[in-house]
């Protein structure tokens, strides 16, 4: 029980000092908001802290307020109207720490006339945030298209060497019009070592006159005389053919 007194005794002695210490400031002093007036010579020497207040003081209706960002407070980008402050009287809580931007969306009081403002906003109990790093102009890196081809290696690529050329034969493709590969003979059994050889055939030779016989073939089984005939004297045709036998 006595623990939790002494936190929050802790808790409000902590925070005591920056709600007592939070500033209200009026924008522009005297002058308030309005045209030709340096409000960053005004802002200069201020240090705005988390819980302290700005006041835009103004005729209703002459002039507004917009919480723009950057880009639009450097443009003078007048935001939508219905996120204008036109009371007259705008009180703004610096609730976060940070960079802060604020303008003028009448007419062209911000970019004629100077009617805008920035700020930046610490931490209550010192913690400022770390100052944005200066800006240096870079070239931005063009996006690479799907088209794009990829960047070339940094080391030189060298081609490696061709093998040694070998003549080759290119095969001929088969032409539609070549003709079909013969069939090959039916099998025949081999002759067995034993069979006789075919007689071979007498060539052939046409008769000598169209009305002569042809030769009797030579019977080679017929057999010889049993005995040698003697030659006669020839003889007139009719006369008769002497008997081989003497003795008759």
């Amino acid at each position: 029980m006595a623990y939790n007194k002494f936190l929050m005794i802790a808790i409000v002695a902590l925070f005591l000092p920056t709600i007592s210490m939070a500033t209200t400031y009026m924008v522009g002093d005297s002058s308030g908001w309005t045209i030709n007036f340096d409000y960053q010579a005004w802002a200069k020497d201020k240090v705005f802290y988390v819980g302290d207040k700005l006041v835009f003081q103004y005729p209703q209706g002459v002039h507004n307020v917009f919480k723009v960002n950057g880009t639009a407070f450097q443009n003078c980008t007048i935001p939508p109207a219905n996120q204008a402050l036109t009371s007259g009287n705008d009180t703004i809580l610096l609730a976060t720490p940070g960079r802060k931007w604020y303008i003028c969306g009448v007419a062209n009081h911000c970019s004629a006339y100077g009617q805008k403002l920035a700020i930046t906003v610490q931490y209550s109990y010192g913690w400022a945030p770390a100052p944005a790093p200066s800006s240096i102009p870079t070239t931005p890196a063009t996006p690479t298209e799907p088209w794009a081809p990829a960047p070339a290696p940094s080391s030189r690529w060298a081609p490696a060497p061709y093998p040694p050329s070998v003549p080759t034969t290119p095969a001929t493709p088969a032409e539609p019009w070549a003709p079909a590969p013969a069939p090959s003979a039916p099998w025949e059994p081999p002759t067995e070592p034993w069979a006789p050889a075919p007689t071979p055939s007498a060539p052939w030779e046409p008769p000598t006159e169209p009305w002569a016989p042809a030769p009797a073939p030579s019977s080679p089984w017929a057999p010889a005389p049993s005995s040698p005939s003697v030659p006669s004297t020839p003889t007139k045709p009719w006369a008769p053919v002497p008997s081989p036998y003497p003795w008759y």
